[in-house]
């Protein structure tokens, strides 16, 4: 779809809403009273049709990790996300599918909503809100294969309000090896950009069996430039995957010990390793950092 095509938007059978602009796909899910659903969609609706023409006219600034203040409604979250971890490099594109979801959430949770849980679901970034009632997720460990190997559970009073993930398999380009690092943060912005630096943080940069090409030669514009990204990890020994995946949990924990992040879950070729206690094997807890 060209990005000078109108935004859709349209309900599922199972009543969620998707709407859908260019390269942007969300679906929206609210729960409660049937009236206050509709609203919240009519109002989710509205929000989102200006999003993908507003955040095209301030891109090149995206793209670079500094320069003049963002003036959009979803470029200032994206640059109010990574400014929160400065000096790291970071540019405002790694907050952008959070951005996208927190700013139709906020839409959504108006006073008086009336809705007993909602959530936004922008290509596994997730913004989300619960009542009473405490939301549960399967974390993909594995985005090839969809594989899930552990579970986040988000009750109200908890701090979270997003889910990112990021790793070099993904959507995105990623200068590390985690397969997916999932983090649980205080809204999905934040979490985006904690998912992206974390796993750059897993890691094993002189081994031979990992591949890595410039971003820019995988996609001209990426923000990421000339820094190598990683297209191919061979299978690894449980000593390297150990190695890499500590290199990551000290970045995760730092974010923690800062407020920055609640809980995050690092896996790379099956192994995997957690921070906080949201995150939960199935059946059982795991061993938390």
């Amino acid at each position: 779809m060209s990005w000078l095509e109108s935004p859709t938007a349209g309900l599922s059978p199972n009543g969620r809403l998707r709407l859908i602009h260019g390269p942007i796909d969300l679906i929206v899910t609210a729960e409660g009273p049937v009236k206050a659903i509709r609203a919240a969609y009519a109002r989710a609706r509205d929000a989102f049709a200006p999003v993908l023409t507003t955040l095209a006219s301030e891109l090149p600034r995206l793209r670079a990790p500094q320069g003049p203040d963002l003036t959009g409604p979803v470029a200032r979250r994206m640059q109010l996300a990574t400014d929160r971890f400065a000096p790291t490099f970071v540019t405002p594109m790694a907050a952008v599918a959070g951005s996208v979801a927190d700013h139709i959430l906020a839409a959504m949770l108006i006073p008086d909503h009336s809705l007993d849980r909602a959530h936004v679901n922008n290509g596994g970034d997730i913004a989300l809100w619960t009542g009473t009632t405490p939301l549960s997720l399967a974390i993909c460990e594995d985005p090839v294969t969809g594989a899930a190997g552990a579970r986040a559970s988000v009750a109200a009073g908890d701090g979270i309000g997003g889910i990112a993930t990021s790793g070099w398999r993904g959507r995105s380009h990623s200068l590390g090896i985690a397969d997916a690092v999932t983090v649980l943060g205080r809204d999905a912005a934040t979490a985006d950009a904690a998912a992206t630096l974390i796993a750059n943080a897993v890691n094993l940069p002189d081994h031979p069996g990992i591949r890595r090409t410039p971003a820019r030669s995988l996609a001209p514009d990426s923000d990421l430039g000339d820094r190598l990204v990683t297209t191919d990890v061979a299978p690894l020994s449980d000593r390297a995957l150990t190695r890499a995946l500590a290199a990551g949990l000290i970045v995760a924990k730092a974010y923690r010990d800062r407020g920055l992040i609640v809980a995050a879950c690092l896996a790379c070729q099956g192994m995997r390793r957690t921070v906080g206690s949201n995150v939960a094997e199935y059946g059982k807890t795991l061993a938390h950092a």
